[in-house]
């Protein structure tokens, strides 16, 4: 670890360099993020995790940086090339593309135009023209004639002078950052329809002709751009404010630059018109196109960066989604042709019996449904119906609300609940292991009921971006996405805390310092021996070392064991604190729990020593007040509407209530029971001005939502939370003709819209009638 690295990362995370230097040392001996967050906060002095994970990512990319810089500095060594100016600028250099500019003129090359003209004696015409623009490049090129040594005339001497100059200029590294800033801060992106896409890229029609600054433009239109040029549909270029505004075809700021770094000014001398023309190739030919090239995959890295944290935060609110509890729960994964997929789960989320019923055409058993359904939900006492909001969710609703009227005894509570991933998980050899002898299409029905009652432990059974709630995430990297979205599930795993003795192999395997290895072990003891009685215990699983369970341990939950601090977040290894305040307070640790005032009142200085500093004592006497706590907020849910359950349903100016399914930079998707979410954009989303959406609803709220526009044929909704807006016919005859153009400049996302859930319903009437109607709709 070199001193600059920590001096770095000091500076950009705000914080002093001894607080680096601990997280960077426990990093490096293999602690977790969740561990040193919550347990090692005297070494860090309070670093949070995001913090963390903000240095682990950084300390990543800077230790590449040094790695590089090394390489660079030995190839150049060993040309026998590096002066003392050059070392300097070298250790100097602050970013990878910095150490590239550098490195350029001595970086090994395919043969180029310009070594071949070298190779034919013609650095000395080149030099001898740059050095004196008096000369005549004609006159001066007729003495390097030598068709024998490959120059047939004076017009091929001036082409190889030209070749050695251009790479001369293109190599100047103080030059090439320069003009990177300019074209960064100033250039213009352009955006063009491709001949004869017009009709295949409808959904791209508002970048048809578009253009903006490259600086400025927002993750989710740059990567709609990326998109609709890798379809094909869209043509895109980068370039400089100056040359985009400008009528002539004369020199731009670019080419001045380059012109003045190296002397060079039209003054009618003989020399003068060659060399400028010779700047101008060398941006419109060398510089522009390498600049357009690194600058366009610099947008787009900064795209999937802001892509990836919305994606990201948007997992976070969906794994840390209020649970309904262990209650027993029927889980209904509907369809109509197949039949409804049924699973009975008990309180501990146990299968107890599956079944399929037939309420739909053709076979339209919809008495032989409802005493299948009452029968399952008598006989194992179930309160909660869970229905999966895909294909037929809306009929199968109105299924289990006959259900409840014909047996209000049963007191079933029901709910629909995102169904996104679940065929995934049916599919996995996960799934297989865990109900190998039940079919696949049962398995998405058990996976639903288990994510009503606890959302986090079932999604993490799901590869995070099978989920569904990115912006654009097949567009990005999926290696930075997946980095990215295992840390996300990693910390809610461990901020939420995992009860060690129900919890499934997969659930574990998120734990601090828990392979899938060890997570499988603690199942199988489990499994052969029982519940374990204490975390003590947890050491005699096979692989479970001193170190696992130092990472482990505060996050896992022994629920009614020997110990009730193993119920607790306390960390075993804090446990002597407790000790010392039962002794200081005469009070078994049994009174202590949960006596918040008396807790409160405790001086947490006094418990002090040189292990346990006060971070550590403050957080142990705030876990005692609530041991065990769930952080997750209070179960809610949606109530949508009767009688609106498809698009065609919906009217404008109708307030409806629905739950929020994805969060992106332009505005929100809300399911209001429909089978195709609606857009809230950004700019409906609050009587003020909102910059970033996650300020004001995140996935799983519940909002209320007026429709302002209904789009058949492109199956969009467009939904306000502002609920005293104007619907868009209004608008739209309201909005001058004059503000077209500027709109065209700001358009809002053409592409990615929510996947249609399909399905179908009635407005009402007979439940046999509403069924009917969905007769052509399946899976």
């Amino acid at each position: 670890m070199t001193p600059s690295i920590i001096s770095r990362l000091s500076q950009e995370l705000g914080v002093r360099e001894e607080q680096t230097t601990a997280a960077v040392r426990l990093l490096d001996e293999g602690g977790t993020v969740p561990f040193i967050a919550r347990y090692r906060k005297e070494a860090t002095d309070g670093l949070d995790d995001t913090q963390l994970r903000n240095l682990e990512e950084r300390l990543l990319y800077l230790r590449e940086l040094e790695e590089r810089r090394a390489t660079i500095l030995a190839s150049i060594t060993e040309q026998g090339k590096l002066t003392d100016e050059l070392h300097a600028k070298l250790l100097t250099a602050d970013t990878k593309a910095g150490l590239e500019d550098l490195y350029l003129p001595y970086k090994p090359k395919r043969r180029t135009k310009a070594q071949i003209a070298r190779e034919h004696g013609l650095e000395p015409l080149a030099l001898a023209l740059l050095g004196d623009p008096g000369l005549d490049p004609e006159a001066t090129a007729a003495a390097y004639v030598n068709p024998e040594g490959g120059v047939a005339d004076s017009k091929t001497a001036l082409e190889g002078a030209r070749q050695i100059l251009m790479e001369r200029f293109a190599e100047e590294a103080d030059l090439l950052g320069s003009l990177r800033d300019d074209l960064w801060n100033e250039g213009i992106l352009l955006s063009t329809l491709a001949e004869g896409m017009a009709e295949k890229g409808a959904k791209f029609s508002d970048y048809f002709d578009y253009r903006e600054p490259i600086k400025v433009i927002p993750s989710h239109r740059a990567l709609a751009l990326f998109r609709g040029r890798n379809e094909n549909i869209l043509t895109l270029k980068l370039q400089p404010r100056d040359e985009v505004d400008q009528a002539s075809a004369g020199p731009g700021a670019a080419e001045g630059k380059i012109a003045r770094r190296f002397g060079l000014q039209d003054r009618k001398r003989p020399g003068d018109a060659w060399l400028l023309e010779t700047v101008r190739w060398t941006w419109r030919v060398k510089l522009h196109l390498h600049l357009e090239s690194e600058l366009m995959a610099r947008l787009r890295e900064a795209a999937e960066e802001e892509a990836i944290r919305v994606f990201a935060r948007n997992l976070r609110a969906l794994l840390l989604q209020a649970p309904a509890g262990l209650r027993p729960t029927l889980g209904l994964d509907p369809g109509i042709r197949t039949g409804v997929k049924v699973a009975a789960i008990d309180g501990t989320g146990k299968v107890v019996e599956t079944a399929v019923v037939y309420p739909f055409p053709p076979r339209q058993d919809i008495e032989g449904s409802l005493r299948a359904l009452a029968s399952l939900c008598r006989k194992h006492k179930l309160e909660l119906v869970a229905i999966g909001n895909g294909t037929a969710s809306r009929e199968t609703e109105r299924l289990v609300l006959a259900l409840m009227k014909a047996h209000p005894e049963l007191k079933l509570q029901i709910l629909v609940v995102s169904e996104a991933g679940a065929s995934v998980y049916s599919a996995s050899a996960l799934a297989a292991k865990e109900f190998p002898e039940m079919d696949v299409t049962l398995r998405g029905a058990v996976s639903i009921a288990r994510r009503l009652q606890d959302p986090l432990a079932e999604l993490v059974k799901i590869d995070p971006k099978s989920i569904g709630v990115g912006q654009y995430q097949h567009d990005v990297n999926q290696s930075r996405l997946g980095r990215s979205l295992d840390a996300v599930v990693e910390d809610c795993v461990n901020g939420v805390g995992v009860e060690v003795n129900s919890a499934s192999a997969s659930l574990l395997a998120r734990v601090a310092g828990l392979s899938a290895t060890v997570a499988a072990n603690v199942v199988a003891f489990r499994d052969r021996n029982g519940a374990f009685a204490s975390r003590e215990a947890l050491k005699q699983v096979e692989r479970l070392g001193p170190r696992a369970f130092e990472q482990a341990a505060g996050f896992l939950r022994v629920r009614d064991g020997i110990n009730p601090l193993d119920a607790s977040g306390v960390h075993p290894e804090s446990y002597p604190v407790i000790k010392r305040i039962v002794a200081a307070t005469g009070r078994p640790i049994n009174t202590l729990i949960g006596d918040v005032a008396f807790l409160r009142g405790l001086d947490a200085e006094q418990f002090i020593d040189e292990t346990f500093g006060l971070f550590t004592v403050q957080d142990i006497l705030k876990e005692l007040e609530k041991p065990g706590r769930d952080p997750r907020p209070e179960f809610k849910t949606a109530t949508f509407k009767e009688g609106v359950e498809t698009m065609t349903d919906l009217k404008e100016g109708m307030i409806l209530e629905g739950v929020v399914t994805n969060v992106t930079n332009f505005g929100a998707f809300v399911d209001v029971g429909v089978h195709q979410d609606g857009l809230v954009h950004v700019s409906l989303l609050a009587n003020r001005f909102v910059k970033d959406p996650h300020e004001v609803v995140k996935p799983g709220d519940i909002v209320t939502v007026k429709v302002m526009e209904v789009d058949l044929k492109r199956k969009r909704i467009g939904l306000s939370m502002r609920l005293d807006e104007t619907p868009a016919p209004a608008r739209r005859e309201a909005r001058p003709a004059a503000a077209a153009p500027a709109a065209r400049q700001q358009p809002r996302p053409p592409a990615s819209p929510p996947p249609n859930k399909g399905g179908g319903g009635s407005e009402g009437g007979a439940l046999a009638d509403a069924f009917a109607r969905a007769r052509k709709k399946d899976r």
